[in-house]
């Protein structure tokens, strides 16, 4: 029994609990193998005793099972901010910890896994989209697929070419739905302005826009997927196309800086050029005019990712689509 003064240890609660230190462990941390009511018996008593789990001791013992790595784009993103969120909720209700990293490009990826795999987390959430050439991703397939094999579990948001369970954007549908909004306002020359080309998500909305708009599309622009390059694709627009009646800028935060380039130049919005987007983040209800765009549920998405990863492994990776919805705000109008 630990003396007065010294912290409490794990073989101090397995004794007074009247169980196995194997059985304490894995009562405290939730591991199978282990009764409710017996669980329950043993966090009462290491709650009395005031035992609090060492959880840097667990990891070098092998307890990284605990831990989650959750790679995203950029956390200043609402969008991968919402999909963290999503995360970090399933994480606290199962009792485990969130890491963060940030990673944009194949090899910071590649490099972010492997910091992951050495400080021994149990799963990997890889969000962000992935790239149209399946080469680009090759390298994080391979190092996910060799940490899947030492028993780690994985799943990817947003990517076609990882070899892991998945939960997929539903860009394709949502890119029909804004469409047809736009046609059925009677617009028939409308801008898209895109993020980089060599992305899936970019792709996938790409498409969804083009098969319903056809040859209602007068211009295609790929620039940053930020507030500045929607801000820079519309200037660039109004100078190569003015006679737009609609703008679909493919994420929120680059229609923000579309709507603040054409409140610049005096253009009205929606009376003059409507204006959509998509992903549906908090503040696309809150700029003026309220943003008209395609709902994704990022929370429910980051959330669908992490217990995709607390499932028995599959003989193929599984597949989950988001769904989506359109939400018509002020920024879209029928066409001048």
């Amino acid at each position: 029994m630990a003396e007065r003064g010294t912290p409490v240890r794990l073989a101090d609660v397995a004794e007074r609990a009247g169980v196995s230190l194997a059985t304490a462990s894995r009562s405290l941390t939730g591991t199978a193998g282990v009764s409710l009511k017996l669980a329950e018996h043993v966090r009462g008593v290491a709650s009395a005793m005031g035992y609090v789990t060492n959880m840097h001791a667990r990891t070098l013992a092998g307890g990284g099972e605990s831990s989650i790595g959750l790679i995203v784009s950029e956390i200043g993103d609402p969008y991968f901010a919402e999909i963290a969120s999503g995360v970090i909720g399933v994480a606290a209700e199962n009792h485990r910890m969130v890491q963060i990293s940030h990673a944009s490009d194949p090899a910071t990826v590649l490099a972010q896994i492997r910091l992951l795999r050495a400080y021994r987390v149990g799963a990997i959430v890889l969000a962000g989209s992935g790239h149209v050439d399946p080469a680009a991703d090759a390298a994080a397939d391979a190092e996910l697929a060799s940490f899947q094999a030492a028993g780690g579990r994985v799943a990817v948001v947003g990517r076609h070419h990882i070899a892991a369970d998945a939960v997929l954007p539903d860009n394709v549908a949502a890119g029909r739905s804004i469409a047809r909004h736009l046609l059925d306002l009677g617009h028939r020359r409308v801008a898209l302005i895109a993020g980089p080309a060599t992305l899936n998500t970019v792709a996938d909305r790409l498409v969804g826009l083009r098969e319903v708009l056809g040859d209602s599309v007068v211009s295609v622009t790929h620039h940053a997927f930020s507030r500045d390059g929607g801000a820079s694709g519309a200037a660039e627009l109004l100078g190569t196309h003015p006679d737009v009646t609609a703008i679909v800028a493919l994420s929120d935060v680059m229609a923000i800086g579309v709507l603040a380039t054409l409140r610049e130049r005096g253009i009205r919005v929606p009376s003059e050029i409507s204006v959509a987007g998509f992903d549906d983040i908090p503040v696309a209800a809150d700029v003026s005019p309220a943003l008209t765009t395609a709902r994704l549920p990022m929370a429910g998405i980051g959330a669908a990712a992490l217990r995709l990863t607390m499932l028995d492994p599959a003989s193929r990776p599984r597949r989950k689509t988001s769904g989506h919805e359109l939400v018509v705000r002020e920024s879209t109008g029928h066409a001048r």
